[in-house]
């Protein structure tokens, strides 16, 4: 999707003694003209938490080095076969060579004589040539044109400027990084600013370049920072009218897609354990002390009622035991990849008050909120470095995303509220079901006109572009189709057994037609309401993952049933209850 970004002038950073203007230039091709001028009350906070977002804006863990073991084995056996090939044959070959080898010097020689003199003419040419040129400066000008290009907005030509949200009360920042896996929103409150005029609200991209950022880390404890944030852009009184600054980004799918899938997932309960700054530290400085040079690398976290929770590092097998403790219910583990990203959190060991980390089961992604006051920092992980928010699981059909529903009504709710809870927003429209509004949310988020505030339970109408999103990137995906097809035959065959672990079997049986083998699905949640096991034994199970980073339609369509009857009393243990024992104990 071709994007154009508008800015009156580049984002730049003017100091005066003690006092500083961060000066933001936002996008003026947009609709809505956001502005905003307010002094902050802790600058050096904002300053972390903004060079922490631009830190995940840049990051790329990609590239990843293959370990290729049959390689270099077969390499070893190789070179040992042609040494033993040259003690064979080179005595008898390297005299035939070496006559040849003389006789061809020889001629070399020669050649070499007419080509000194060839080269003489031609420098001799090029200096009378040179004396002429009007090009002979191009290369140097060329040089210098990259190196500023480098000293002042290098990273742009990878990155996407981040998009800022002026809402009633925060002003948020949302980035994505390079390689998409890692999404950050910093949160800062109003209570934050000393406003010194009205906002306007609405939603823009900013000009963050690499020079304003040398500026920001220039900010000190006595400085006095005032954020501003001018459609009319920032100048130096020299009555130079300056020039627009236009962008041409070719935005890729899965960048817009991911923003949809980071606010479905973001919408999925989870559970949410406390860390102290020092817990925090001792993960990141075991991170950084030790490198895995092979498999299996993750962090296993054991939880254990009203225990320390314990970290196993692999491959290394250290297990480290943290200050917080879990206040859940039921013995769990979560397993981690992708772990080196949470290095990102180590701007803010010493500004933050505490750290929440959610986890939202086995395969799936996770979440870190560092807690500074005023100043909030989301960090959504996806489940492991190479894999994106779009790849595998498709959060917004877990979460009930799915459909059109009621876009348009939710759509002027949420642009004339500009932020209301999902029970606010089903309160008023009452009169729908509820899984109508939930779709019309959805399709909010999936448009990139919205996105799920996990530190308050909010949605948040946000226009993710100043151009409406292509049709392609938002209707309605296969898979959708097919979950919708399967949710209609979910109950049909639908069991469910409840354990003395507390824990829900939910089985059934799909029918595929008259030639093929029926699929069977069965998913085991806790009472957390956390997905501890799946399986189906259809193809496109078996051949992926074989777990929730790449989920089948059946598994999908059994999950969103299921989630519906978890708050189930009174079942007996260990007893198979079909849907109509069911429906008559709901009756």
């Amino acid at each position: 999707m071709q994007v154009n970004y508008k800015y009156a002038s580049p984002s730049q950073c003017t100091s005066m003694e003690n006092t500083a203007t961060l000066g933001f230039s936002p996008d003026l091709s947009r609709e809505e003209k956001v502005s905003f001028l307010g002094k902050l009350k802790h600058p050096l906070l904002f300053r972390d938490a903004m060079l922490m977002l631009r830190d995940i804006v840049i990051s790329d863990m990609s590239q990843q080095q293959k370990e290729r073991p049959e390689y270099f084995e077969w390499l070893d056996q190789e070179i040992e076969r042609r040494i033993k090939m040259h003690e064979k044959y080179a005595p008898k070959l390297r005299q035939d060579l070496k006559d040849k080898m003389s006789v061809c010097d020889a001629e070399i020689a020669q050649q070499n004589e007419k080509i000194k003199d060839l080269q003489a003419i031609q420098r001799q040419l090029k200096t009378q040539i040179d004396a002429y040129d009007a090009w002979k400066d191009y290369y140097k000008i060329e040089r210098d044109f990259w190196k500023f290009i480098r000293d002042r907005d290098y990273d742009l030509w990878f990155v996407l400027d981040p998009v800022i949200t002026v809402h009633k009360d925060q002003v948020s920042f949302e980035a994505f990084s390079v390689d998409e896996s890692t999404y950050g929103c910093l949160s800062v409150a109003m209570d934050e600013f000393d406003l010194l005029q009205e906002p306007k609200l609405g939603t823009t991209n900013i000009d963050f370049s690499a020079k304003l950022e040398k500026e920001m880390q220039r900010f000190r404890s006595y400085t006095d920072v005032t954020l501003s944030v001018n459609p009319d852009g920032f100048t130096i009184d020299n009555e130079i009218v300056p020039e627009y600054v236009e962008k041409k980004i070719d935005l890729p799918e899965t960048w817009i897609k991911g923003f949809n899938q980071v606010s479905s997932a973001a919408a999925l309960d989870g559970i949410e354990l406390e860390l102290t700054p020092s817990d925090m530290y001792d993960i990141c400085a075991f991170l950084r002390k030790h490198k895995e040079k092979k498999s299996p690398r993750y962090m296993k976290w054991i939880l254990e009622p009203q225990q320390k929770i314990k970290i196993e590092f692999q491959p290394f097998g250290t297990v480290l035991t943290l200050n917080a403790v879990y206040q859940g219910n039921q013995k769990r583990e979560e397993k981690i990849w992708g772990r080196r990203r949470w290095l990102v959190m180590e701007k803010l060991l010493p500004l933050a008050k505490a750290f929440y980390v959610r986890f939202l089961g086995f395969g799936m992604p996770q979440f870190i909120r560092a807690d500074m006051g005023t100043l909030q920092m989301t960090v959504g992980f996806s489940s492991w470095a190479s894999n994106d928010w779009v790849k595998g699981t498709a959060f917004n059909i877990m979460a009930g995303f799915t459909g059109n529903g009621n876009y348009k009504e939710v759509y002027k709710l949420l642009k004339q509220e500009r932020a209301l809870s999902m029970q606010e927003i089903f309160d008023h429209f009452s009169g729908e079901k509820q899984d109508k509004v939930k779709a019309g949310i959805g399709m909010l988020f999936r448009r990139g006109e919205a996105y799920f505030d996990i530190l308050n339970e909010k949605v948040r109408f946000r226009r993710l572009c100043s151009e409406p999103i292509p049709e392609e990137l938002y209707e309605i995906t296969d898979i959708e189709k097919q979950v919708e097809k399967y949710s209609k035959k979910t109950f049909d065959n639908m069991t469910v057994q409840y354990t003395p672990k507390k824990e829900f079997i939910f089985t059934t049986r799909y029918n595929e037609g008259k030639y093929n083998p029926p699929s069977i699905a069965q998913i085991v949640i806790d009472q957390d309401a956390q997905i501890s096991k799946l399986d189906c034994n259809c193809y496109t199970f078996k051949r992926g993952a074989k777990n929730l980073s790449e989920p089948c339609a059946h598994i999908l369509a059994l999950y969103v049933a299921a989630f519906k009857l978890l708050k189930l009393e009174g079942l007996e243990y260990n007893k198979l209850y079909k849907i109509n024992d069911i429906m008559e104990m709901l009756l």
